[in-house]
């Protein structure tokens, strides 16, 4: 069967959970995971994560990777025609994906929209796209808004994103190239995944710019207050030099130490501002860590940096055991499971403080959990 002939289905499902009884739907194995010490930086406390459960990610594909060989292109959606795959009609009042196989159907060419954008993996690699990575240009600057895969060789993708620059609506290049050196914050990233609001992107945009305005030089502050961009203002100078001075001490000392501990097997990451835990990354392999984990230690720096202790009051550190219990609970009062049958399943674990979201791969020879974000509320 040919890639126009195939079908696609992509269906969510919503479960609540009703004690610790009931248990529905994948649950990450977060029992192989553990918090080493920390290392901290002014107001940043990273705990590095190691496991004994890594799997081969070598076939994938990153963002970053795919648009620097031209193998991955994104478009405005009036850019680009060609079959997309649909998120099907939703089913009564209940607000649950019917689950049925759908054809593709071949996109508009309709004018360019805020939370919409085209992907396509000409690539014989199968793409991870996280969620929190910014792509600039077109009319104007978007952050994906949720974790997924595209397969190899794909039609063009209608993919779900958010504006993170408010006023412009002027294309400045046909496509769209990444900011390769950061992922959203974590705040911005929790608005994209958990909130999925457009206009919450927008305020917590908004309040990340202002907050980061505020740590840099007068000067410069006033220039960042003349653009409405996001990324603009994460490629400015005097914030990046303000957020390397978080971000190089604790990616020198994270280094050092799994250069210390080889042993062990570093994927990922638990995050504390502040005094308080905030987040946590993990990845299937090692290898997959070491692509985003330039782009990572800085979008967690940009967020110690936008709440910077003159701003909000700094707490000790929190310990490793607090480290371990954020990442041992993933017990869910609601669930929600949406999927596309044979290439991934995105799992989001509601519970009664956090937002888990798990990404797993079903595409042959995977079935593991590619990535794990999971946010305190």
């Amino acid at each position: 069967m040919n890639q126009t002939a195939r079908t696609i289905c992509l269906a969510t499902t919503i479960i609540l959970l009703s004690g610790t009884e009931t248990e529905a739907g994948p649950k990450p194995a977060t029992s192989t995971y553990k918090a080493l010490n920390p290392v901290t930086q002014e107001n940043l406390t990273v705990f590095p994560i190691v496991t004994n459960g890594v799997h081969d990610t070598s076939n994938f594909l990153t963002l970053d990777e795919g648009l620097r060989s031209g193998a991955v292109v994104v478009t405005e959606q009036g850019g680009s025609p060609g079959m997309v795959r649909p998120r099907p009609p939703r089913n009564g009042p209940t607000g649950i994906w019917e689950d049925h196989p759908i054809p593709p159907t071949r996109l508009p060419r309709q004018g360019a929209q805020v939370n919409r954008l085209v992907l396509t993996n000409n690539s014989d690699r199968p793409l991870i796209l996280l969620a929190g990575e910014i792509v600039t240009g077109g009319k104007q600057d978007r952050v994906v808004g949720k974790d997924r895969i595209v397969p190899a060789k794909s039609e063009p993708v209608d993919l779900g994103v958010f504006c993170v620059e408010p006023h412009r609506w002027v294309e400045t290049s046909a496509r769209f190239g990444g900011l390769g050196f950061a992922i959203a914050q974590p705040s911005v990233r929790l608005a994209a995944m958990a909130k999925k609001n457009q206009q919450n992107v927008w305020d917590q945009v908004a309040r990340s710019k202002m907050s980061v305005a505020d740590a840099v030089p007068a000067p410069a502050a006033q220039a960042l207050a003349e653009t409405s961009s996001y990324a603009k203002t994460m490629e400015s100078g005097a914030v990046q030099e303000r957020v390397d001075k978080v971000a190089a001490p604790i990616e020198r000392s994270y280094e050092t130490l799994m250069n210390e501990l080889r042993s062990q097997k570093a994927v990922g990451a638990v995050v504390a501002v502040n005094g308080q835990i905030v987040w946590a990354d993990l990845f299937a392999s090692p290898s997959l860590l070491e692509k985003y984990w330039p782009k990572l230690v800085r979008s967690y720096a940009t967020e110690a940096v936008s709440a910077w202790p003159g701003r909000i009051k700094w707490g000790s550190a929190p310990s490793v055991g607090e480290a371990q219990r954020f990442l041992d609970d993933f017990e869910a009062r609601r669930e929600t499971v949406e999927s596309e049958p044979g290439v991934y399943r995105n799992t989001e674990l509601m519970g009664p403080d956090f937002d888990a979201f798990v990404l797993t791969a079903l595409l042959p020879n995977t079935g593991f959990d590619v990535h794990i974000a999971k946010m305190r509320q």
